[in-house]
């Protein structure tokens, strides 16, 4: 007989999937806690174009491990790869610590970047076998709070400890290693029933290709290379946006510790609105409302209360609706095929989270950072409901109805 979710021993899985994801939130913002500080002192040979190099080369290693660590736990299990990209992920963070110029600190930032790329579409994909049917909305946002009370608390510690930058990878590596034991020992692996059903018929990227999922893969896609655009984009430069504007640099620490404090009560919201009204609807409306708000960002505001208002409601728009994304490709595809759809999505959403930073970065580099930074934003917003707009309700009715009877299956 297969275990339900409600009934369980324990509430380990929910909560150390959480503490992944406050471990990608770390990773979110570290650089962009830090860059500021490197270009300014100009320590390790950092200027502008140094650190665009290695924002760039952080994302392509986060990139290559969603897209290609990550489909092996549909056919190795959730666990072991957790286990392992935390590990590797850790080590990588703390030798950042002692990189002696710009080239090995991009190295570092790569190869921790490769485990840590798998840790999102595992974790979620683990978190949707447990899910009862009808809850894949709440399920992947109350995980994915995770993912900004970590980039929260990493902005707040910057606050404490910036300009001494090592200790934000000291904090970063040392916690993954504290958190491996508990993976080890507490994190059982996924639901027998989702196990048979990933073993009965090995999953790959051949099968995104078949009908019906193509147009489907594809509008998930490009909507997750602007999301991820948006986040990454955001988290790297604001503070150095902020600057560029005439703030100074610790209220650009300030908005970026407030921005990700709106994208947490943002999840909160989406998750039940999603699965109240439906997926699409919602993602719909928060990717447009996020361009609007972004395009807002380009006009300078000296009210210090409305300008943190307008960056939390940013928060609240821009990071749930990646993540309302990553709960609808769980809705849309089968669950055999859960976690390669999710790496997938987010391996070509890195390629977005690549061209944010690089982006922004030459925007600073030449000097026209602020406005043209949050023009370019607003209109990746707007791209994103274009692509999303294209998702049939026919191919997502029919998938969402099959993985319903699945899950209650599993029940």
């Amino acid at each position: 007989m297969t275990t339900s979710p409600s009934a369980l021993p324990s509430r380990w899985p929910v909560w150390l999937c959480w503490l992944a994801m406050v471990l990608d939130g770390f990773d979110l913002v570290v650089l962009g806690t830090v860059i500021p500080t490197l270009i300014k002192t100009g320590e390790l040979g950092f200027d502008a174009v140094g650190a665009t190099f290695v924002a760039t080369i952080s994302l392509v290693g986060v990139g290559l491990g969603a897209l290609f660590i990550a489909p092996l736990s549909d056919r190795l299990g959730r666990r072991n790869l957790l286990v392992a990209c935390v590990l590797w992920f850790s080590i990588f963070t703390l030798a950042v610590m002692w990189a002696p110029n710009v080239a090995v600190f991009g190295a570092f930032r790569l190869l921790a970047g490769v485990g840590l790329g798998a840790c999102l579409p595992a974790a979620l994909a683990y978190m949707n076998d447990y899910a009862p049917a009808g809850s894949a909305g709440k399920s992947t946002t109350r995980t994915m709070t995770g993912y900004h009370v970590g980039a929260v608390a990493t902005a707040f510690l910057a606050l404490i400890v910036i300009p001494d930058w090592r200790i934000m990878f000291l904090v970063g590596g040392v916690s993954g290693l504290v958190l491996l034991p508990f993976l080890w020992f507490k994190l059982p692996e996924t639901l027998p029933a989702a196990r048979t059903a990933r073993t009965e018929e090995q999953a790959g990227f051949r099968d995104l290709v078949k009908k019906p999922y193509p147009l489907v893969a594809a509008a998930i896609a490009a909507a997750s290379f602007m999301g991820l655009l948006l986040v990454y984009g955001l988290n790297t430069w604001l503070p150095q946006l902020m600057a560029s504007a005439g703030y100074p640099v610790s209220a650009g620490l300030s908005l970026l510790l407030v921005l990700n404090l709106g994208a947490v009560a943002g999840l909160i919201v989406a998750g039940v609105l999603a699965d109240r009204h439906g997926t699409k609807p919602i993602v719909l409306l928060w990717f447009g409302l996020s361009a609007v708000c972004l395009a807002l960002l380009s006009v300078k505001v000296d009210n210090a209360v409305l300008l943190n208002a307008l960056v939390f409601v940013t928060g609240v728009f821009v990071f749930s609706s990646q993540v309302l994304v990553y709960a609808w490709v769980s809705q849309l595809f089968p669950a055999r095929l859960r976690a390669t759809a999710l790496g997938f999505a987010a391996g070509v959403g890195r390629v977005g989270a690549i061209a944010g930073p690089a982006v922004t970065g030459g925007l600073v580099a030449a000097g026209i950072a602020y406005p043209w930074g949050f023009y370019i934003f607003a209109a990746a917003g707007a791209l994103a409901v274009v692509a999303l707009v294209t998702v049939p309700h026919s191919v997502a009715n029919t998938n969402a109805v099959a993985n319903t009877s699945a899950n209650a299956t599993a029940r």
